[in-house]
């Protein structure tokens, strides 16, 4: 009987390579996981690397045909969301993700772009109802105002995006679904610019590591008889999903709020050790 040959992953073969020119023990740091975009590759890498990027940078590009390698060198920055990365090979960094027919074209080096909130992307659009008017005030390229263009079908949608690179790509994104619905697209900070107030059956606060500061401005966005507010945030993994529903039930109550229907609070991603990515679901009628 013939063994079968075990089959290499990626990064086994890129392992081998670098080997060669790096030596095994930098080899065998590497890590196994990675985040393609369209052409170009993501990685997260010991800082005891750096030495060895353009030979890793090459060897990711043998492997996978990639057409650029990055390296993740930092947290996302601020309010404006820009990733910190460096270029291990390649240059280009513009690229594009498909996702369920949806195109995302965005710079990987000076937007983000995260792979895990696939999930979540879906869910929201098939929460929309027809004819809602819906408020996106973290829109970046476009995370959850494409899906809910192309899938859904509210009479109104409002982007909100502070970062004028992930702007103009926002504004490329949803050029292919402006005849299908209303569609605002608006530079600036979302508690500075000018939205129709009391408008909105649901709004999406899609910040982390926390939305919570921006209840109160989802509030004065929300129709005076409730609307659906989407709020992003970051808890520890051994609390129990069902306490961050209360305490951001008594945040929104908080504001002056009445909550209308049990807190629903759900997991997106992992977020760094111990922490993870949740959504929470409300359905809030704002204060006199």
């Amino acid at each position: 009987m013939i063994a079968r040959r075990e089959r290499r992953t990626p990064a086994d073969r890129v392992r081998a390579i670098v080997a060669r020119s790096a030596g095994d023990a930098a080899a065998s740091r590497l890590p196994d996981g990675y985040h393609r975009m369209g052409r170009v590759l993501l990685l997260r890498l010991p800082d005891e690397l750096a030495a060895y990027d353009r030979e890793i940078g090459r060897a990711w590009q043998h492997v996978l045909g990639v057409e650029t390698v990055i390296a993740r060198d930092g947290p996302i920055d601020g309010e404006l969301r820009r990733p910190r990365v460096r270029i291990l090979a390649g240059e280009e960094t513009t690229t594009q993700v498909t996702e369920h027919g949806i195109r995302y074209r965005f710079d990987a080096a000076r937007t983000m772009f995260a792979t895990g909130n696939r999930t979540e992307r879906q869910r929201i659009a098939r929460l929309v109802r027809p004819g809602e008017a819906v408020a996106d005030l973290f829109a970046g390229i476009g995370y959850f105002s494409l899906p809910i263009a192309a899938h859904a079908a509210p009479a109104r949608l409002v982007a909100v995006e502070k970062n004028p690179e992930a702007f103009r790509f926002l504004q490329e994104n949803l050029a292919p679904y402006a005849s299908r619905t209303s569609i605002a697209a608006h530079l600036g900070d979302n508690r500075e610019v000018s939205l129709p107030m009391g408008e909105f059956d649901r709004i999406i606060l899609g910040y982390l590591p926390s939305s919570e500061p921006w209840i109160p401005r989802a509030l004065a966005l929300a129709r005076p008889s409730g609307a659906w507010i989407h709020l992003h945030r970051t808890e520890e993994t051994r609390r129990p999903l069902s306490e961050g529903a209360t305490d951001v039930a008594q945040k929104f109550r908080a504001a002056g709020a009445t909550i209308a229907e049990p807190v629903l609070s759900r997991e997106v991603k992992p977020y760094g050790p111990g922490r993870r990515h949740v959504v929470a679901d409300v359905h809030a009628i704002p204060g006199p």
